[in-house]
């Protein structure tokens, strides 16, 4: 049975392949995106309910579509951000055909291009782009046995506090998912503990200016490469309520109790690393760069934004960070449920190709795969700090939409679409 043909296959249609199409179309690139599930998918059936943009709405965009019913300076939800990319892809006319999942890529032998394994066949593509995202395989550290506790769910899973039952609460991780979520328990009247581990929490608005736009002036968002073992930190930073700085401190006195990393487990009983203090204070430590550097940014260029000195107030650490707890006897402190808010993994088992490293990472620039006529989009620090949010995305397709467009005029040479020269000839 003859398979089908396009130029480029784009596997996956959240932000990063709707993207793609775009830029792909502006081209005039024939190509489709193969999406298993719905537009943005994960933001529908992979978060939580209350979720909303870690950014506003004026910065959390595509720079093609205002989000139509959020103002500019409020965060939208996570349906609102899944209806963003339906309609952005309406808006583009974008060939995504969803339902169709990607079971393998294979390069061709003794021909150009790969040939695309789908469950509604096959497909014959010059180039592929993969567009699944960071957020693939959920994380859950093998630390805790299955049945020590009623309930262990991952964050991805996780919606609401009903899901959960009685008892009380641990949240493993201190990211904007793990200090939301935990909240957000704390909030509905559960008794919570939070694991915290290194982080990295900048202010959520600042001199009158939040921080996505801070990032952006003080060209962090810009940077290449991430500070020396800042790979991988988490960032809280939350967008609920309105949007607010995230703040141990306020938390536990909230009612929260913060622990360290989440260790090991025995009989019964949770240890946690001693940690706690430490990542408390390099968080603090980043914190009060950031607005240091904010204040000298404003004193250089002559800035009239009103000044803000309580914000480098910290305060006292609390006894539960001065005195940490090191031990948790799980049933003792009637814990019935575990939400791991503990990151994600890649998972490329379908892409057959030579991309990947020692370690099964990508090996790319700029998104540019080392295995030719291959693409990655929209992973963390791809090409920048920002490569991974919404903008950022829109900016790395244009590059990898240019690099391709390129590519294919360089193929043309000497064909039906470009005479003039010798053609190449092919071995059959």
């Amino acid at each position: 049975m003859p398979s089908e043909e396009t130029e480029v296959v784009v596997v996956g249609a959240g932000q990063a392949g709707v993207a793609m199409s775009e830029h792909l179309g502006a081209h005039g690139v024939p190509h489709l995106v193969l999406e298993r599930d719905r537009i943005a998918e994960r933001w529908r059936s992979e978060r939580w309910d209350s979720l909303v943009a870690n950014g506003p709405a004026w910065h959390d965009r595509f720079p093609g579509l205002e989000f139509p019913d959020v103002h500019p300076d409020a965060f939208a939800s996570k349906e609102q951000i899944a209806d963003y990319f339906v309609t952005y892809a309406e808006k583009i006319d974008a060939p995504i055909r969803c339902g169709v999942e990607v079971t393998s890529v294979r390069r061709h032998t003794g021909r150009p291009g790969f040939r695309v394994e789908t469950s509604e066949g096959s497909i014959d593509a010059r180039f592929v782009v993969t567009a699944t995202g960071p957020f693939q395989q959920p994380v859950v550290p093998p630390i805790v046995p299955d049945g020590a506790v009623h309930t262990q769910i991952h964050s991805s899973a996780y919606r609401n506090p009903e899901q959960l039952p009685d008892g009380a609460v641990l949240v493993v991780g201190a990211g904007s998912s793990g200090v939301q979520i935990a909240d957000e328990l704390r909030r509905s009247g559960r008794e919570v503990f939070l694991s915290v581990g290194p982080h990295d929490r900048p202010p959520r608005q600042y001199r009158g200016r939040d921080f996505c736009w801070w990032l952006g002036v003080l060209g962090i968002w810009d940077a290449e490469t991430p500070p020396r073992g800042a790979e991988h930190v988490t960032i809280a930073v939350s967008g609920a309520r309105g949007g607010h700085t995230v703040d141990f401190r306020a938390l536990a006195a909230a009612g929260i109790e913060l622990v360290g990393m989440t260790a090991s487990y025995d009989h019964g009983v949770l240890r946690f690393a001693p940690d706690l203090g430490t990542n408390i204070a390099l968080g603090d430590e980043k914190y009060l760069a950031f607005l240091r550097a904010a204040d000298e940014y404003v004193e250089r260029d002559g800035l009239d934004l009103p000044e803000e000195p309580e914000a480098h107030v910290l305060g006292p650490d609390p006894e539960c960070v001065t005195d940490p707890r090191p031990e948790l006897d799980l049933v003792e402190a009637g814990v019935g449920s575990i939400v791991w808010a503990t990151g994600f993994a890649a998972d490329y088992s379908w892409l057959k190709v030579d991309a990947f490293d020692e370690n099964g990472r990508p090996e790319q620039r700029r998104g540019v795969s080392r295995e030719p006529g291959v693409y990655f989009l929209g992973l963390p620090w791809l090409s920048r700090r920002g490569s991974s949010f919404i903008w950022g995305v829109w900016h790395d397709a244009r590059y990898v939409a240019d690099h391709i467009a390129t590519r294919r005029s360089y193929l043309a040479y000497a064909t039906d679409e470009r005479p003039g020269a010798a053609p190449a000839t092919q071995k059959n």
